[in-house]
C-alpha cells in the first residue's frame, strides 16, 4: 500500500489503495530547549566541507529544510545581507542549520550579496537595509512565506530556548551578545537579529534605502516599527544570547544622524515601494539561496542630506 502525505485528509481512499495520512503540527516548544548549543568550528574554510559536515541533515537545494514527522507551523524566511565575509558565512551557516532543525520550522536561509562593478567608481559603502528589502522582495517571488528573520552573518544564537517561531509583534532577537557585554548597547537598538510578520514588514514599508555605510537603517527601522504602532518584543537576555564571529569593520556612514532627523518625511517614500536593483543572478545551493544583486542608485541620500 502507497503511502502519501497529506496534511488535510486522513481517510483511506480503497479504490486507488491510498492512504492520506494527516501529520499532527510541529510542537510550539523545541524539544531541544534545554540542550546545550555547542559551537560547531568548520573543519575547512569551505563551502563543500561545510555542506559535508552538515550531510545528515539532508538540506534540501536553496538553504530549505522542513520537518518530515510532523507539520511546520511556519514557513520562515531568513534573509542575510552580505559581502567579502566569507569565514563567517562557513561558521553561520553550519551553525544556524542545525540550530533551525532542532525547531521543527519551515524554513529557507537567503544570503543577498552585494554586488560591485569593478570598473565603477565605489567608496564601498555596504547598504544593509537595501538588501535586506531586496531579500523580501525577492524570496516572495519564489515561496509564501509567513515571516522573515533579518539576520545579520557573525551572530551565532547560543540558546535552543530562543525560538525562531513567527512572532505576533515584531522581535528583537539579538538581546544579549557578547561582544557589547551581553547587554542592549541601548535601550532602542533594533539590530543584529530581527523577527517580523510579513504584513507588519510590508506596513511599516521595509528598511530605509539610502543609508549606505555601517549605522544608522536600524535606528531607522526602529522608528518606523514605533510609529506604526507595533510593540516591540523581546526574550530574556539569558535566551536571546548570541556570539559575535570577528570580522573587519565596515565604512562607517558619516551621515546616519542628518538621514534618521528626516526618518518622519521618509517612512511612505523611502522602503519597500522605492526599490530600484538588477538581479545579477540567483542560485539555489545546497546550503542557501544565493541572490547577487547591484543596487544600482548608489548615493542616492544626499537630497536628504543639508
Amino acid at each position: 500500500m502507497l503511502q502519501v502525505d497529506n496534511k488535510y485528509q486522513t481517510n483511506e481512499l480503497e479504490n486507488n489503495n491510498v492512504t492520506l495520512i494527516h501529520l499532527a503540527p510541529c510542537p510550539q516548544i523545541s524539544p531541544a530547549l534545554k540542550e546545550r548549543v555547542n559551537l560547531i568550528v568548520p573543519a575547512k574554510k569551505n563551502l563543500e566541507d561545510v555542506a559535508l559536515q552538515l550531510s545528515q541533515l539532508r538540506i534540501l537545494e536553496g538553504g530549505h529544510q522542513m520537518p518530515l514527522e510532523c507539520e511546520a507551523r511556519y514557513k520562515i524566511a531568513i534573509l542575510v545581507p552580505y559581502r567579502n565575509r566569507f569565514e563567517n558565512l562557513c561558521w553561520f551557516l553550519l551553525n544556524l542549520h542545525p540550530f533551525l532543525t532542532k525547531q521543527k520550522l519551515d524554513y529557507t536561509i537567503f544570503i543577498i550579496e552585494q554586488f560591485t562593478e569593478a570598473s565603477t567608481k565605489d567608496d564601498g559603502r555596504f547598504n544593509r537595509g537595501k538588501l535586506l528589502n531586496i531579500g523580501y522582495t525577492e524570496a516572495l517571488k519564489l515561496s509564501d512565506f509567513d515571516c522573515f528573520f533579518f539576520h545579520d552573518v557573525d551572530l551565532l544564537p547560543m540558546n535552543n530556548g530562543n525560538i525562531y517561531s513567527c512572532p505576533e509583534q515584531p522581535r528583537h532577537l539579538s538581546v544579549s551578545v557578547d561582544k557589547y557585554n551581553n547587554k542592549l548597547p541601548y535601550d532602542q537598538y533594533f539590530g543584529g537579529v530581527v523577527g517580523m510578520s510579513r504584513t507588519h514588514f510590508k506596513l511599516i514599508n521595509g528598511f530605509s534605502n539610502i543609508f549606505w555605510g555601517w549605522g544608522g537603517e536600524d535606528d531607522d527601522l526602529y522608528y518606523r516599527t514605533i510609529l506604526h504602532k507595533l510593540n516591540i518584543t523581546r526574550y530574556p537576555p539569558k535566551v536571546a544570547c548570541y556570539h559575535s564571529l570577528s570580522h573587519s569593520k565596515q565604512i562607517v556612514n558619516p551621515h546616519r544622524y542628518k538621514l534618521l532627523q528626516t526618518r518622519f518625511i521618509r517612512f511612505k517614500l523611502d522602503g519597500l515601494n522605492s526599490l530600484n536593483y538588477e538581479i545579477k543572478s540567483i542560485k539555489k545551493l545546497p546550503l542557501y539561496t544565493h541572490i547577487l544583486v547591484d543596487l544600482v542608485d548608489r548615493f542616492k541620500d544626499a537630497k536628504y542630506i543639508k
